[in-house]
This record gives C-alpha cells, structure tokens and sequence, in this order.
C-alpha cells in the first residue's frame, strides 16, 4: 500500500459506478485533505449524468477510516479561545454565513477558521443525503469517530465481518461527535441506543451494528467491495431524479413535523411526476396496461425485472434508455 502522510481519494471508474479509496496514510486518518478531495468528488458526481452510484472504501487493510487526524482537530480548537455554549453557537451559525458566502479561503488562517471547515464538511454531507446519487461504505474494516460519521452519511453500509468495529469513541477524549454521529446514528437505531453508545464510547462489532441497523450488510472481508458494488448498481439503476427526490424527501422531511414533512414529500412527488422521466415512465405503464389487459406490477415476472432493472420494464427498457 502506498504512504500518503497529508491523505488522498483515489478514484477508480467503473462506468455508472465510482470507487473511492481513502487513503489516509499508515493510520487511516480523515483529514483536512481528504475532506477538500470529498467536497470535489460530490461536486463532480452531482454534475455528471452518467455517475449513479458512488463506492467508498478504506485504503488501509484493516480500517475504513480510522478515525479524524487528531493533530487536525486539537490545532484548529487551540486557535480559538474557548467559549460557553452561546458563544459556540454563534460560532457555528457565523460559520455557516462564511461558507455560504464562499468566504473560507479569507477566513481560513483566523480563529474562524476551524468552524468553517467543520462547516464545509457538515456541508459535503449533506450534499450527499440531497444527491440523486446512492454513497455507499465498504467498511473494509474499523471505523471510529469521524470514519463512523463518514459511514454514517452513506445512503447504505456493508460491513466486514471478523475483529472489527464501528462506533464514536469521542466522551473519551473529553470531546463528542461532531461530524454528525449524534444525530445520524440516532435517525439509523433510535435515541436510546445511540445515546448509551455515544455515553459509553463503547464501539459496536459488525454483529451489533448489523442487529441494531447502524450497518445494511455483513460480509467476510474478501467480499466487501464487490457487495457494495452490486448494491451501487442495484441502487444506482434507478432514475437519478427519482433518488434524489425519494432522499431529500426522506433524509429531510423525515425529522420534521407531520405536516412538514407532507409538504416536503409532496413539492418532490411533483417535480418527479412533471419530469420527463416521470412521464415517460407513466405513459409506458398505461400503454402495457392496455395492451396486456393487466396492471404491469401485478404480473409478478414484470414487478421481478422492474427491480432488476430499476424501472417498470416498458418502450424505455427495450430502447436500452
């Protein structure tokens, strides 16, 4: 395995698929530059139609993403003084303001300059959940804090099985989740179970986080990434607006009130069924539904190859679009 001491992604293409190495040096750190290359790959997948599906996966043999470079986060805290709970409140939303305004660059060497690049990760993230694109980790081995976080805001997670663990170990540095553990592994367990795991620091092995939802697969090492990249295609062959929609909807309307929620659900279903997906979609249903004299996904042979395919199979499917 090649030494990378400031870290990198090495991109591998497979067609509508993207793997995505983390190589963040001999001990697997997540780090300022890993953070900038994720924030560029997002932009790239998100601009590029042919792109369905991206694949994460650890470089090291044996960790995902080992966890934050410490030296990362102690230097960018020590640059600020500290502050109560208002103060870093206000720090946060300043921050946000900064990065909204594309201000970084100008900020980057002050005291605001740590909270903006938690921002712009915070950002990344969820530029994920909003993509018409499926993220995947391939948890070629442990994951701890920020490599759990990083899992975490994955649309799937296909563990290894064997000597391995997951889990946000930050209460025993004196310090908590912050690149989203507290509030993404509890949308993925529940409350309770998060809360006691986040107390404790104690890290779940791939049965635990199997059992408790934190992970979707486990697998023997070997088979990790070819697991996830059938996942990926699987996922992936849907219509990319179609997932963008369904995870935005989801993801975001999810943690709102009822009525929110209905209305973020409902501003989605609209722009897909005015799509020209959407529309093509709809009109080859009819057209099979009356040529056949039965609904398509009543045929069970059909509803199989629908989910094959990722779409009702019809004029669209025949034409290979």
């Amino acid at each position: 395995m090649r030494q990378h001491s400031k870290g990198h992604l090495d991109i591998e293409d497979r067609g509508s698929v993207l793997i995505a190495r983390v190589d963040g040096g001999p001990h697997g750190l997540f780090g300022l530059e890993i953070a900038n290359q994720l924030e560029a790959l997002v932009d790239r997948v998100d601009g590029d139609p042919s792109v369905h599906a991206v694949v994460f996966t650890g470089a090291h043999p044996e960790r995902f993403v080992s966890h934050a470079d410490v030296r990362w986060l102690q230097e960018g805290g020590a640059a600020v003084p500290p502050v109560n709970r208002l103060g870093a409140s206000v720090l946060a939303r300043t921050a946000k303001n900064v990065d909204r305004a594309r201000l970084g660059p100008l900020v980057n060497r002050t005291p605001m300059g740590p909270a903006v690049e938690l921002e712009r990760l915070h950002t990344t993230f969820l530029r994920m959940n909003r993509s018409g694109v499926i993220f995947i980790a391939a948890l070629n081995g442990s994951a701890l804090g920020l490599g759990a976080e990083f899992a975490w805001a994955n649309d799937l997670r296909v563990m290894a099985d064997g000597d391995f663990f997951i889990g946000q170990p930050e209460v025993l540095l004196g310090i908590m989740p912050g690149g989203g553990g507290s509030q993404r592994l509890t949308r993925l367990i529940g409350t309770h179970k998060s809360l006691v795991a986040i107390l404790e620091g104690r890290p779940f092995t791939p049965a635990q986080a199997l059992a408790n939802g934190a992970v979707d697969d486990v697998v023997p090492q070997d088979q990790v990434l070819a697991r996830a990249v059938e996942l990926a295609a699987h996922f992936g062959s849907r219509t990319k607006g179609s997932v963008e929609a369904i995870k935005r909807a989801v993801y975001f309307g999810g943690s709102m009130s009822l009525t929110d929620g209905l209305h973020v659900e409902r501003t989605e279903f609209l722009g897909t069924a005015l799509s020209k997906d959407g529309q093509e979609l709809m009109l080859d249903y009819m057209q099979s539904t009356e040529s056949n004299g039965e609904l398509p996904l009543y045929n069970p042979d059909i509803y199989k190859q629908a989910l094959e395919l990722g779409t009702v199979p019809g004029r669209r499917s025949t034409n290979g679009r």
